[in-house]
């Protein structure tokens, strides 16, 4: 296997969430900017220093919120020469937490499909996180790039242990308060879609492999690489003595009685699930650990308490708390806020005092603290869970606890404490295994080992063509209007003569697009019955055939995209003998799509029969329709592709491609950057779409929904989209402090803004408040 040739590889890594920037991170600033963030930037940093590397693209949200500041409103930030920061806009311009993105991936998605169709296809996209992971599973799935994910967390793993703990409590927690806190059913969905596309799935430990990622349907070991992050050995590195104390010692002292003890040292954002109120306990319960030790509890930066979201400002009020009903004044420091450059100095410092660094969370993925803890001399007690076990294995630097333990912790704390032989080989100990396991270079050479081999051995993207970069069109029109055939377009004949005299009258410019379930032959024996205008665009066949013009001609790169992973022999294996399911007539079935009617009083939930599927090792699509129409598709097939195909291909923007549908196989085409029009004769399933930008409900049943969503769009005119706004600008909306924690509490019920009432002049109002 040969490396690739010299500055040809092209990068793209996906990280959505978090406050991303090349300079001074501010890790810690909210639950949502941590390891990542630091693992995405360092991994990008190494990439480009490879030579075999053209270019890194980290791609990330673009915000525009006066509350954290303009660096994230930048489109572009260079890291170096080969690597650099590309924001995209999507949602609300407002910084969100990551449970909040979910309803705009797709929106996400048609951005990079434009940022592409500009700069050419990468040889390689990887997704970070789950929303990441499944936006980029998207792409790669339409693009037919090699595609890598790393988890980073997982959402099923985290239920768990959350329920767990909160079962442990005073006051419990129902799981659905829960999910609908963190968005878990969600997140897993993503997580298993990204799993079931990536080629590979980095990790950082075995135990990530063998018991987390073990739970989920898509668990194959063999596509599976434990890779450990690096730590910066520029930055983190052992004591001078000779050296001057640092900053961060003068913003501590102010807290402590005698400043020259031991530190414990304890660095995380202020969430649950770092159980730092735990430690707080175990501290003020052992009155021999406060005489030896102080405490010192970095829980990220803040400029008031009462403007943290609540989940963070719920915990570090326990903690201030538990410091006054212990009395722990004089031996606990908080320090509201620290320079990315007081945290290598912080660990030296904790060396300096001969202390400890702890990391009690209830689930560590891997710990990037704990090397850097590590690099620099500072023995470690962390959490007997991921990445401390490897941790802790190779380097042999300190000891694992039971998070819900507090005799475990306060045992393995005092005997750091009382064992000074021990704390000076847990030191060095920590400093030559970090350097000997954990190094970026050594990182970055597994991981273009793995990505090259899977890179030689996929196909040529077919959109990487030359039609992926120019500007040519479908001939004479330069918009269209792309609609659902049965129950959309059909039901009421006079809506619908008097949709085809408007198609008649549109001008050349506009083109007319047919997506429907049903296969070529049965589409056009209906299109010619209803004396419909021939079709300019026919998606057919739950989005897995694609033709165009009079000739119907075939999208031959659509073809050889679809069909990877398909194996219909082995679906009907799983599926025809199924309690509840029945194969719908030979003409329903086609070469890329089966189908079945069900009963749902005897069949499977859709969810178990997705599961049954991905048990057989079958990477494909389940879409129910209407309650009673099940397709299986391939892995790469479904209108929302195909109509994003045609996109591409094609050069059309997204808002020039008007959609309209009425059941749960057109969702995939509504969402994103199309103008999507919900007939109303809609299914209950689409119901969800509701509040979602730039998917307008019609009061109009069928055909009359569809020009009365082309009324509202102004699609024949000059096109004007009075639902794009999904909040008013940032720092408008809001005026009081409570205003304010609202917007970060509640942001992820459901999207902001009330943009897709179904009344046509109450959507208006709005769109002209919002601008």
């Amino acid at each position: 296997m040969s490396m690739p040739a010299s500055g040809t590889l092209r990068v793209t890594l996906l990280s959505l969430h978090g406050l991303i920037r090349a300079r001074d991170c501010e890790l810690g600033r909210d639950a949502d900017t941590g390891g990542q963030v630091k693992y995405v930037l360092e991994l990008a940093e190494e990439l480009s220093r490879r030579e075999e590397v053209e270019s890194v693209e980290l791609v990330t949200r673009q915000i525009f919120d006066e509350r954290v500041g303009p660096d994230y409103a930048q489109v572009e930030e260079i890291i170096n020469p080969k690597a650099k920061i590309v924001r995209v806009p999507f949602g609300p311009k407002r910084y969100l937490r990551k449970e909040g993105l979910w309803p705009y991936l797709e929106t996400f998605i048609d951005q990079m499909l434009g940022h592409y169709r500009r700069v050419g296809l990468p040889d390689l996209i990887h997704g970070h996180y789950a929303d990441a992971g499944y936006a980029g599973a998207q792409l790669a799935r339409l693009l037919h790039v090699p595609y890598v994910f790393t988890g980073h967390s997982l959402g099923r793993v985290k239920r768990q242990r959350l329920i767990a703990a909160s079962q442990e409590s005073k006051a419990p927690k129902p799981p659905r308060e829960l999910d609908k806190k963190f968005k878990f059913t969600v997140r897993e969905e993503a997580e298993e879609f990204a799993l079931e596309t990536a080629s590979m799935v980095i990790t950082s430990t075995g135990q990530e492999v063998e018991e987390q990622y073990a739970v989920y349907d898509h668990y194959q070991p063999d596509r599976m690489e434990v890779i450990p992050p690096g730590v910066d050995l520029d930055q983190f590195y052992p004591v001078d003595e000779s050296e001057p104390l640092p900053r961060i010692h003068d913003l501590l002292t102010p807290f402590l009685k005698d400043s020259e003890k031991p530190m414990v040292v304890a660095m995380a954002r202020p969430d649950e699930r770092k159980n730092i109120e735990m430690l707080v306990r175990v501290f003020g319960e052992n009155p021999k650990f406060r005489e030896m030790a102080n405490l010192v509890l970095v829980l990220g930066s803040r400029d008031d308490l009462r403007e943290m979201p609540s989940g963070q400002r719920r915990v570090l009020t326990n903690v201030l708390h538990l410091i006054d009903v212990y009395d722990l004044y004089g031996h606990v420091a908080y320090p509201k806020a620290h320079r990315p450059s007081d945290v290598p100095e912080l660990y030296r410092l904790t060396a300096r005092r001969k202390g400890i660094f702890v990391n009690p969370a209830l689930t560590e993925p891997f710990g990037l603290t704990l090397l850097e803890a590590a690099a620099s001399g500072v023995p470690i007690v962390a959490t007997n869970d991921g990445g401390p076990r490897d941790i802790i294995a190779n380097c042999q630097n300190g000891l694992l606890i039971d998070p819900l333990s507090a005799e475990d912790i306060d045992h393995a704390l005092m005997r750091c404490l009382t064992e000074p032989e021990q704390w000076q080989t847990w030191s060095e100990n920590g400093i030559e295994g970090s350097r000997t396991h954990y190094s970026w270079a050594n990182h970055v050479d597994r991981y273009l080992r793995d990505v090259t081999e899977i890179i030689e051995q996929s196909a040529t993207p077919a959109l990487a063509q030359s039609m992926g970069r120019t500007t040519r069109r479908l001939p004479e029109f330069d918009r269209i209007i792309m609609t659902d055939l049965d129950n959309t377009l059909t039901g009421d004949d006079e809506a619908l003569a008097d949709f085809v005299d408007l198609l008649n009258t549109a001008g050349r410019d506009v083109g007319f697009g047919i997506d429907t379930g049903r296969s070529l032959d049965e589409a056009m024996s209906l299109i010619t019955k209803l004396n419909l205008p021939r079709p300019d665009v026919l998606s057919a066949a739950v989005g897995t055939e694609l033709y165009y013009g009079e000739g119907l001609t075939p999208d031959l790169s659509w073809r050889k995209q679809i069909k990877h992973h398909w194996q219909p022999k082995l679906v009907h294996e799983v599926l025809d003998s199924i309690p509840g399911l029945f194969l719908q007539t030979e003409k329903d079935q086609t070469e890329f799509k089966i189908s079945y009617r069900i009963d749902p009083e005897d069949s499977p939930s859709v969810a178990q029969i997705r599961k049954m599927l991905r048990s057989a090792g079958l990477r494909v699509k389940v879409v129910l329709s209407l309650g009673s129409f099940l397709d299986i598709i391939p892995l790469r097939g479904g209108s929302e592709l195909s109509l994003r195909h045609l996109a591409y291909r094609w050069g059309f923007e997204p808002e020039r491609l008007l959609v309209a549908g009425d059941c749960g196989n057109d969702e995939g085409m509504l969402k994103g950057g199309t103008l999507g029009v919900v007939v109303g004769n809609y299914s209950p399933e689409l119901e969800k779409l509701r509040r979602l930008p730039r998917i307008y409900f019609a009061e109009g049943n069928h055909a009359r929904g569809i020009m009365e969503g082309i009324e509202y769009y102004d699609f024949l005119n000059h096109i004007r989209i009075p639902n794009d706004k999904i909040e008013h600008e940032p720092g408008k909306h809001r005026t009081s402090e409570k205003a304010g924690e609202e917007s970060n509490e509640h942001q992820d019920d459901e999207p902001a803004g009330d943009t897709n009432d179904d009344r046509n002049q109450r959507q208006s109002s709005e769109a002209a408040a919002a601008s």
